[in-house]
C-alpha cells in the first residue's frame, strides 16, 4: 500500500478510511493460533507410545496402529481463526464429554469437531482431561481390554 504524504496538497481530498495503512490485527490472531496448535500437538504427545501418525483428509492424526483412516484418536486442523481437534472417538464414546463444563462443551461444533480460536490454561487442562476419559475406551477396544 502507498505510503501517504505528510501534508496534503490544497485540492487533494482526506484519504478514505479504507486507504490509510493499520495494523494488521490477523497477524497477531495467526501468533496465537500457532500457540494453540502447539499446546493441543502437546497434550497429545502422551499418546504417540502407543498411537501412529497418519493423515485423514490431508490433516495429520493419531490413530490405533494398523485401524482404518476412520478410526483415529484425534485429528488436527488449522484455519484462518481456529485450530480444531477432530475427535471422532466421542461418537462412540460420549461419556467422556460427562465431566466437562459448559465453557469446554461450548467448543464442539460438530459431531466430532471442538474448535479453538484461543486456548488458556483452564480450557487446556479441560481438554487434556477429556482426552484422557476419552482415551481410555478408545484403548480398550483396540487393545481388546474388558471394559468391567
Amino acid at each position: 500500500m502507498a505510503t501517504l504524504p505528510t501534508k496534503l496538497h490544497p485540492c487533494a481530498r482526506e484519504p478514505h478510511a479504507e486507504e490509510v495503512e493499520r495494523p494488521r490485527p490477523y497477524a497477531v490472531v495467526m501468533a496465537d493460533l500457532d500457540a494453540v496448535e502447539a499446546r493441543i500437538w502437546a497434550l497429545l504427545d502422551r499418546y504417540r507410545d502407543e498411537l501412529e501418525e497418519a493423515t485423514i483428509y490431508g490433516m495429520p492424526s493419531l490413530r490405533w496402529p494398523g485401524s482404518g483412516a476412520h478410526d483415529y484418536f484425534a485429528a488436527v486442523k488449522r484455519s484462518v481463526h481456529k485450530v480444531s481437534l477432530f475427535a471422532i472417538a466421542v461418537d462412540t464414546w460420549p461419556q467422556a464429554l460427562e465431566d466437562s463444563t459448559a465453557r469446554f462443551k461450548a467448543r464442539r461444533t460438530g459431531k466430532a469437531t471442538f474448535s479453538f480460536p484461543d486456548l488458556d490454561d483452564e480450557l487446556a487442562a479441560e481438554l487434556e482431561a477429556f482426552l484422557a476419559r476419552l482415551y481410555q475406551p478408545y484403548r480398550e477396544h483396540h487393545a481388546g481390554a474388558s471394559t468391567n
